[in-house]
């Protein structure tokens, strides 16, 4: 029998690499796509000898609209994908109005262009076989705002609320296709090391494993869970910052500001 494709997005690195990992020991064949070739050339070798699964490796910059809709068609035309990873993503640094504007552009871009584009592509081919499951990599921070940060919040916060329109269209005709936000807080990943952000500027308590973040993800897609928050540390956060009064909600997120990072 034919195997079952992920593909995944952000794939050479981070969480992508660790969905790559487990999902091929899970028996996937795969489709991995980002923008370094080489990187995603050794990962396709490495699983494809580790677990005679079939990865193929698409190079595709996410912010870039012809890149995406190179891989949205990809996508479309591939009659086994059963599980999409949007996973790719970054972050900037500085205050809204001082940071690169070519930077914050590229950013919706990738987090949300690729997200809509990639996830309706999926969708397509998956709602009418009523199988299949799109993971969108959205974050703790789509909750909250703080300074510095005001573009990954806000397009993390949009693929929250995108992720659970879908889940309301896919309920309301009884789909069995699965959506789920996945929003982890601060991970081990080279995430912060791309933007400059050292490690030792966020309490040591705070962090996030990916082997932690990607096993909780994978772990609730069979009883369909929309929002899944690892870490219990999070899961408070969000569950109380998100019940707070608009006043108290926007002071805690004023003295979160003050580390002017991401999660």
């Amino acid at each position: 029998m034919k195997k079952p494709i992920a593909a995944i997005t952000g794939a050479s690195a981070g969480l992508g690499a660790v969905f790559a990992r487990k999902l091929a020991e899970q028996g996937y064949d795969l489709l991995l796509i980002a923008r370094r070739r080489d990187r995603l050339e050794e990962l396709s070798a490495e699983l494809s000898r580790a677990h005679g699964v079939a990865a193929e490796p698409m190079t595709a910059d996410l912010a870039r609209l012809e890149d995406i809709d190179a891989v949205a068609a990809r996508l479309a035309n591939e009659p086994r994908l059963t599980l999409l990873i949007n996973n790719a993503g970054f972050g900037t640094k500085g205050r809204f109005w001082e940071a690169p504007l070519d930077e914050q552009a590229a950013m919706h871009r990738v987090h949300i262009d690729a997200t809509m584009r990639l996830s309706r592509a999926a969708l397509a081919a998956m709602v009418p076989r009523d199988e299949g499951a799109v993971i969108n990599v959205a974050s703790v921070a789509g909750f909250l705002r703080s300074a510095a940060n005001v573009s990954y919040c806000a397009t993390k916060a949009w693929i929250n609320a995108f992720t659970e329109g879908l889940y309301l269209e896919l309920a309301g005709l009884g789909s069995r296709v699965t959506v789920q936000a996945l929003c982890p807080g601060f991970t081990h990943t080279d995430f912060h090391d791309v933007m400059g952000l050292s490690p030792s500027e966020i309490p040591g308590w705070l962090w996030l494993t990916a082997d932690d973040v990607v096993g909780a993800s994978l772990a609730a897609l069979p009883s369909r869970k929309l929002y899944v928050v690892p870490g219990w540390k999070y899961k408070i956060l969000v569950a109380v910052a998100t019940k707070l009064p608009e006043a108290l909600r926007v002071r805690l997120e004023g003295g979160m500001s003050h580390t002017k990072s991401r999660v």
